[in-house]
């Protein structure tokens, strides 16, 4: 897929097919995520990839999903990321601006894996302590953010929206991600 096609296709995914990523695969993502830009180069960022089937749920119970639909939107049984890695900042590091390294390294890693057909979602709400703890982070490193990863266990749709921006699944659990037009948003001069 070229670039913009990706930008434009990708969508947060919540539902996984329960086929395995390769390693090799993973380790591709992440190494997009280390080359992104960062303020002053300062490279905050490290990332732990989780992949063990015993650690999977264990992770899982420390995420929140869909916020405007869960428990609806929240992957079902058998359905669950078959992967995630774990997006860490250095705690030297607690300005503001280390929260747009993160971001655009998390960018990065969600568009490389959509290039592989792995669908992702970016999750904000975690219990950090709790998984701290499972995954031993070094103390030096504070979780900022984890990505699920999976093959896409469905398809959700764009539609364009002047009046909402919250997500919903329709009668046949389709998920419709309204975004706000480009003529309401793009000024010129």
């Amino acid at each position: 897929m070229k670039m913009i096609e990706l930008i434009k296709t990708r969508r947060s995914i919540r539902s996984y097919l329960p086929d395995r990523i390769d390693m090799d695969i993973l380790t591709e993502i992440v190494d997009c995520g280390r080359l992104a830009p960062s303020a002053t180069n300062r490279q905050p960022m490290a990332f732990h990839i989780v992949q063990k089937e015993e650690l999977l749920e264990l992770v899982f119970r420390t995420l929140s999903w869909a916020g405007y639909i869960a428990p609806e939107g929240n992957p079902k049984l058998g359905k669950e990321p078959m992967a995630y890695i774990v997006v860490l900042v250095r705690k030297e590091f607690a300005d503001t601006i280390t929260k747009h390294d993160a971001g655009a390294a998390i960018e990065n890693m969600i568009l490389a894996a959509w290039s592989y057909g792995i669908g992702s979602c970016w999750l904000g709400s975690v219990k950090r302590e709790e998984l701290t703890e499972i995954l031993q982070i070094p103390a030096e490193y504070r979780i900022d953010s984890v990505i699920s990863l999976g093959y896409p266990a469905e398809t959700p749709v764009m539609e364009e929206s002047e009046e909402t921006t919250r997500y919903y699944k329709d009668e046949n659990g389709v998920l419709h991600v309204p975004k706000r037009p480009l003529k309401n948003i793009l000024y010129v001069d």
